[in-house]
């Protein structure tokens, strides 16, 4: 049966001393970034989506019934959703 003993750090490089470790991914991420945007494909625009975006919203909160709108406010007041409108769901 072998006997194990430790023996103490003596020397860089060792267990006890921490290691300068440093990666840079910088070059992962532009290709990460650029494989985004082929997915995405040329027709993507930006603009577009956030417009379509705060249609949806629009639709989402208008045609609201009385207690639906309370609670809509509520949660605005709460800072919850934030206020569209001028504070009150579209019509």
């Amino acid at each position: 049966m072998s006997s194990h003993h430790s023996t103490p750090a003596t020397g860089p490089g060792d267990a006890a001393e921490p290691v300068d470790f440093a990666v840079d991914l910088t070059s992962q991420e532009i290709l990460r970034r650029a494989q985004v945007m082929a997915a995405l494909g040329p027709d993507w625009d930006p603009v577009e989506v956030l417009r379509g975006e705060e249609e949806a919203y629009d639709l989402l909160y208008s045609g609201l019934d009385a207690e639906q709108q309370r609670m809509y406010d509520d949660l605005v007041a709460a800072g919850v959703l934030p206020v569209r409108g001028g504070g009150h769901a579209a019509p």
